[in-house]
């Protein structure tokens, strides 16, 4: 119990930090994605389906449609969640592209 208020207390507010970095990941790690959108030429286009967020050492993993569709640093990502809390957005250099910078919108699935 104390752990868990001490950590809210103490949370980084600063989003160029390395730990608040870490800590978004963390929040974020585990959600069930919906689906991902990309905005390429203007036009937010579906680029993945069904799949989930991960950590897996030091990076973060967007998995959907059966393939990896982002993987970054945590150190090099910046992520913010959506005002409506259905999703987050993900700016990073994408190590599956050789180091692109990509923006990604990722979609939670809700239950009730």
């Amino acid at each position: 119990m104390f752990k868990k208020l001490f950590e809210k207390l103490t949370k980084s507010k600063n989003p160029e930090s390395k730990r608040y970095r870490y800590d978004m990941a963390k929040q974020i790690c585990g959600h069930h994605v919906k689906y991902v959108t990309e905005k390429k030429d203007g036009v937010d286009e579906v680029i993945g389906r069904s799949g989930a967020l991960n950590i897996r050492g030091d990076e973060l993993l967007v998995f959907a449609s059966s393939d990896i569709l982002m993987r970054c640093r945590i150190e090099d990502m910046q992520a913010w969640e959506l005002l409506s809390k259905d999703g987050v957005v993900i700016t990073a250099p994408d190590l599956q592209r050789g180091g692109e910078e990509r923006t990604i919108i990722v979609y939670y699935v809700y239950y009730r």
